[in-house]
């Protein structure tokens, strides 16, 4: 126990000092500017982050650096998910109390995303107090408005441990595959009716359980089917494919109303009373985190929370979420927010990634091929690795990631391109300051040309095209150095040799602008060299004269790490580590 002390407070430590680095994205009030929430997926509390995570909530970052570049007010907030059944179940493991895990994953997902450069306005938990009391008001509200109603079904229940048992708290058999899986849903994606639960085993006695009649509440979601559906006809337009056709298979089927209260010990309390020995479900408690987040940073900061969750014709949500978690967001979260009645806006945009396979293999426990956010942040650059994820990540359909991969996009793109024109034009030998030069008018017009399209196809949630398109400048940056030949021009004309790195000076103050969405570290270096305040998204021009101190290589290339001779099961070579990948 006090070894796990320390180590939290380790972490506590590490995120302090974070946090003061990161001040610089605080919140800037835009009198012009929308009013832009980004909602991150949150994360569960019961393991580590894997490079699955880093894929699904990228874009959520990427979306708030860019709102605020261009002028908007923006609140991008998430936190960590600490309860659910995976919480109890991790703490029974290993002996200890589900909110010692809840704390321990905390901190660490806090780090992890402070090192990877997430600039959330605020990250929280479900476990404050502050949080249950607004979801529970929030909760009361539906149960009042007649959305919220008592029910009694079957259960399975423990006649051994003697209490009703939950989803991965029992073991059955599949009736699809005939696989021995956990209570909420089997790896080949059958979902278990009540029936398939008889005869089920408890988890923690390994008794056979029974059915006997339980008293729950359920949420009206068939009542609320035609607003959700009005609802999705007029924003699905702003969705991707994957959110689309995954809510409208739902409505098809008719929407089935969900208990919202569970048999557990651990979570939020239930408002109601004769439920003060239930909990409340956790997909409730995490979806209305992203509304009690925002107000909690509102009251902090004197902004009034409801000019960013209430209609007012100036507000846009983004929720960025994986596609295991696309109903939560497109259904559930909409339908608690039309029962409250109290005229929310509800999400605009949904933000859905498929799945990151790991060396062609979906990742998974049982095949230990999870890599996680700290493995690569202990071996490689957090830019880099941002960069790989935003355009070679599972934007549409379902990816894959290798280490032989990630660092041939590292050495060929981000270095030779990117890094090489920032290091041959600012550290040309003998430079010292930037040269009073003549801006390339082509030049000019691509740069004009690049925000533009860029910015249409960030808007698309096309991260992909706007890194291709960015990339473009990049490349005719280097051929347009190449063709004028600044190493001859600084002996044979001067006037010439000053336009040139001029010129390609101004590309590399501009890309300290467009790739600050997806490589924040970098540009931030760009814009220390060249005595840029803050990241906007317009033309800007370097100050001739300044002078250029300690221009350093902007990023490392790496070799491709040799394979142990012998390949033991569940092994990964990540940069000079090889280990037992640490399961997710």
């Amino acid at each position: 126990m006090e070894e796990q002390n320390k180590f939290l407070e380790s972490l506590k430590v590490n995120i302090t000092t974070e946090s003061e680095k990161s001040k610089k994205n605080s919140f800037v009030y835009h009198p012009e500017g929308r009013n832009v929430v980004i909602g991150g997926a949150w994360p569960y509390a019961n393991s580590s982050l894997h490079l699955g995570h880093l894929a699904g909530l990228i874009s959520g970052d990427v979306l708030a650096r860019y709102h605020r570049q261009i002028g908007d007010n923006v609140i991008y907030v998430s936190g960590t998910d600490c309860h659910g059944t995976p919480i109890t179940e991790r703490a029974k493991k290993e002996g200890r109390q589900p909110s010692e895990i809840a704390e321990h994953y905390h901190a660490e997902f806090a780090k992890t995303f402070n090192d990877m450069n997430f600039s959330y306005d605020l990250y929280t938990k479900t476990k404050d107090e502050e949080h249950k009391k607004r979801v529970q008001d929030i909760f009361k509200k539906i149960y009042d408005n007649g959305y919220i109603y008592e029910k009694s079904d079957l259960q399975p229940y423990c006649e051994h441990c003697k209490k009703f048992v939950v989803d991965r708290e029992v073991i059955f058999t599949c009736p699809a595959c005939g696989a021995i899986s956990k209570g909420d849903q089997c790896d080949c994606g059958y979902i278990p009716e009540t029936k398939d639960l008889e005869d089920a085993t408890c988890q923690e006695c390994k008794e056979k359980t029974i059915l006997r009649e339980n008293k729950n509440l359920y949420l009206a979601l068939s009542k609320l089917q035609p607003q959700i559906e009005e609802y999705v006809a007029q924003n699905q337009g702003k969705w991707r494919t994957g959110s689309r056709t995954e809510t409208a298979k739902f409505l098809e089927d008719g929407l089935n109303d969900r208990a919202v209260t569970r048999d557990l010990s651990w979570g939020v309390d239930i408002p109601i009373e004769g439920y003060e020995d239930k909990k409340m479900y956790v997909w409730i408690d995490a979806v209305l985190g992203y509304i009690t987040t925002t107000q909690r940073f509102c009251e902090q900061n004197g902004l009034n929370w409801e000019d960013f969750w209430k209609e007012n014709g100036n507000n846009k949500i983004y929720m960025v979420h994986g596609k295991d978690n696309i109903t939560f967001h497109t259904i559930i979260l909409p339908a608690l927010l039309l029962a409250t009645g109290e005229n929310y806006h509800l999400p605009d945009t949904m933000v859905a990634t498929q799945y990151l396979n790991i060396n062609s293999q979906k990742i998974s426990k049982s095949k230990g091929n999870g890599i996680t956010i700290s493995q690569m942040i202990r071996n490689y650059n957090t830019d880099s690795l941002r960069y790989f994820l935003v355009n070679y990540g599972p934007e549409r359909k379902d990816s894959d990631f290798s280490i032989e991969d990630y660092i041939s996009v590292n050495n060929s793109e981000v270095t030779n391109k990117f890094g090489n024109l920032v290091n041959r034009t600012l550290g040309f030998k003998g430079l010292e300051a930037i040269p009073n030069g003549k801006m390339n008018e082509d030049i000019q017009a691509k740069i004009d040309e690049t925000y533009e399209k860029a910015s249409e196809a960030m808007e698309a949630l096309e991260f992909r095209r706007a890194g291709k398109i960015i990339m473009e400048l990049i490349e005719v940056a280097n051929r347009y150095y190449d063709e004028q030949k600044p190493w001859v021009q600084k002996k044979e004309d001067l006037n010439r040799f000053n336009d040139t790195i001029y010129t390609c000076t101004n590309v590399i103050a501009n890309l300290s602008n467009l790739l600050n969405p997806v490589m924040p570290e970098a540009s931030e270096k760009l814009r220390d060299y060249l005595g840029i305040e803050t990241p906007t998204w317009e033309q800007i021009s370097a100050t001739g004269g300044r002078k250029l101190e300690n221009i350093k290589p902007l990023f490392t290339r790496y070799q491709t790490p040799a394979l142990p001779k012998k390949v033991k099961k569940n092994v990964i070579q990540i940069g000079d580590e090889s280990m037992d990948c640490e399961l997710i």
